[in-house]
């Protein structure tokens, strides 16, 4: 009988995007995902008035119900699977479920509403997640060193922060990559248990 050589199948990681609201994470799977992406975009109304503030992204017409999904293969030996979290705060059930499993995360930051992702942050450090910041550059929005952003964050020397245009599929890729290699340089990239998050002040 005929004997077959399998090739090893590819890794699969599991991947969260994480940030305030209008941060730019719906964008940034769409950008980058080699399938369809699932998405739970539905239209801001009227019901939403005084419960999300449109502060900053008042032409944002819609907004994460749920969650959104992608895939992007990295090589022959990884496979991406990105989890995009709601950004609200009344949404923030969901994290705990959406955490489950997931290796890394990407702090998308809009520095138009920079304090909108100091609850990402502290999220993922208090649960021991890997994560980078990543700046999403909003066409007209003020720009920021990288250095400037860790300062006004609060963050740890060992946490990567780059920027990019989450609209850009080069751009976002770039992103991913960032994370991958950081998941790589991190020891134990395992969660760990909750604790009590710190409060952090705006810079």
């Amino acid at each position: 009988m005929a004997s077959y050589a399998c090739e090893p199948l590819p890794a699969a990681v599991k991947l969260l995007v994480a940030g305030g609201f209008g941060a730019g994470k719906t964008t940034l799977v769409a950008s980058v995902s080699e399938i369809e992406p699932l998405t739970t975009e539905e239209l801001i109304t009227a019901a939403s008035s005084g419960v999300d503030s449109l502060d900053g992204v008042e032409r944002k017409t819609t907004t994460t119900v749920a969650f959104d999904f992608g895939r992007i293969t990295l090589g022959p030996a990884i496979v991406l699977y990105l989890f995009g979290t709601p950004g609200q705060d009344r949404y923030w059930f969901m994290w705990d479920e959406l955490s489950a499993g997931t290796l890394g995360a990407i702090v998308l930051a809009d520095t138009r509403r920079l304090p909108a992702c100091f609850a990402a942050v502290d999220f993922f450090e208090n649960r021991a997640i890997p994560f980078i910041v990543a700046v999403n550059e909003f066409d007209g929005a003020c720009r920021y060193t990288p250095a400037e952003v860790r300062a006004a964050l609060q963050l740890k020397p060992h946490v990567p922060v780059t920027t990019c245009d989450a609209r850009d599929r080069q751009s976002a890729t770039a992103v991913l990559i960032a994370l991958v290699r950081h998941l790589m340089a991190t020891d134990d990239p395992s969660p760990a248990t909750q604790v009590i998050p710190r409060k952090r002040k705006p810079a």
